[in-house]
């Protein structure tokens, strides 16, 4: 519009629009030049060292300690030292046993245990005759081992078990095992192909005290105590 003129930025105006705008742009001049602030001390991050040193303290503080297993205690404090063996053919160190010859050699032929009925409670000795039920096991272990893979054949897991002769009941007879691992009858249990009816824990207990690998199922643990107590009375190599 003529009669109304605008000078450069800065000075004097007479438009008042004019003097408007000027003023926005140097504002905004003023602040984009303005460097800017740097952010307070207490909420700069900290190097990535520390961060990995806190981060690992936090983690190490926080893992859980690993219980050691209940078992494994308490069998380690039963087994604290040799012990009286609990039968002519043990020795004082559990689970474990004198080879066949020198069990014959003083005279050890027949090995006994008890046996209860399932059905009517009637309790019973049985023995084996050591030298040939040994002998009789140990054959058959040598003509089918490789075909077994390191598993219990289905008669080590389910036992054929001997007949009861108050009631008549048909492989009623199951063998007595004592609570306290140390007293169990292993070669009773070996002779007359029962040890299947020990428990798991039972198994492990063994391996544990010969030396076996004492992890996995039961036929894997089960066939390891076989292996384990012939090679003790006669060695397979």
């Amino acid at each position: 519009m003529e009669g109304k003129t605008a000078r450069v930025r800065g000075g004097d105006v007479s438009d008042p629009l004019a003097l408007t705008l000027g003023s926005i742009y140097d504002a905004a001049g003023t602040d984009a030049a303005a460097p800017a602030s740097p952010p307070p001390a207490h909420l700069a991050a900290p190097p990535r060292s520390t961060r990995r040193r806190l981060n690992n303290g936090s983690a190490a503080r926080r893992r859980p300690r690993v219980k050691p297993r209940d078992d494994d205690e308490e069998d380690a404090a039963l087994d604290d030292g040799p012990q009286e063996p609990p039968f002519p053919w043990a020795t004082e160190r559990p689970a474990r046993h004198d080879t066949l010859e020198s069990l014959l050699r003083r005279g050890v032929t027949s090995v006994e245990g008890q046996a209860r009925c399932k059905r009517c409670t009637a309790r019973r000795p049985v023995a084996y005759d050591l030298a040939s039920k040994f002998r009789e096991l140990r054959d058959h272990i040598v003509a089918n081992r490789h075909a077994m893979n390191d598993r219990a054949p289905d008669p080590w897991m389910y036992p054929s078990l001997p007949d009861c002769g108050a009631c008549g009941h048909k492989g009623a007879m199951w063998p007595e095992i004592a609570a306290d691992k140390r007293q169990i009858n292993w070669l009773f249990l070996l002779l007359g192909q029962m040890l299947g009816c020990c428990t798991l824990e039972q198994l492990k207990y063994f391996c544990q005290n010969t030396g076996r690998h004492r992890t996995g199922a039961k036929n894997r643990v089960l066939y390891y105590a076989y292996i384990e107590m012939c090679n003790q009375l006669e060695p397979f190599d």
